[in-house]
């Protein structure tokens, strides 16, 4: 079975003007796209085809020889978490459960806002910043090009693509202008909740 492009779950124009539908239309059409587009080439005829996506990333991290199929599977799962990390009118308050488990693990809400933002300024290069849970603790990462934190045992919970694609559009080069926006306007907390309940 063909591995799927995702429609997004909000028109391309509901995160303006954080996100403009420009944007949208090139990250997920065109970029998004071309990573499916790839995955399926790649595995086309192989056992791979017909495993489920989280299961390829897993079965391909650290091979050489298919580094390739890795790459584009990570792209898409990777992507496809950020667009459900993202909603409009997003950022806000955060559900108790979630909030609760910040505090705990980080300290504060604003703790973990700022440690996040911090993951998402200093990835060099492109990549991804992170929250996901490691063992029974809330952890802040970051990976860099397709790499995803589910290939090393850990559960993605909310993410930020940090790929110049995903902003340059609408920031240039304000990385840390896109990093503050997502926190504030965009971030979809009741999504975290649910994949740490989920979890």
């Amino acid at each position: 079975m063909a591995f799927e492009l995702a429609p997004l779950p909000y028109p391309y124009d509901a995160l303006e003007p954080t996100l403009s539908s420009q944007t949208l239309h090139l990250h997920h059409d065109k970029h998004h796209q071309t990573y499916v587009t790839n995955l399926n080439n790649l595995t086309k005829d192989t056992p791979l085809a017909a495993l489920s996506l989280a299961e390829v990333v897993k079965a391909t991290v650290g091979k050489p020889d298919q580094q390739a199929i890795f790459n584009n599977a990570g792209q898409v799962y990777n992507h496809d978490l950020y667009w459900s990390s993202i909603k409009p009118a997003g950022g806000g308050s955060l559900p108790g459960a979630l909030e609760a488990k910040i505090i705990q693990d980080f300290g504060s809400v604003a703790a973990f806002k700022e440690a996040f933002q911090q993951a998402g300024l200093t990835q060099f290069g492109s990549g991804w910043a992170w929250l996901v849970l490691d063992g029974d603790k809330l952890a802040i990462t970051k990976t860099g090009n397709a790499d995803t934190p589910l290939a090393h045992g850990k559960t993605p919970l909310l993410v930020v693509d940090v790929w110049e694609h995903a902003y340059y559009v609408d920031y240039q080069n304000r990385r840390v202008d896109y990093l503050k926006a997502f926190l504030e306007t965009l971030v979809d907390w009741e999504g975290a909740a649910a994949r740490l309940k989920a979890a």
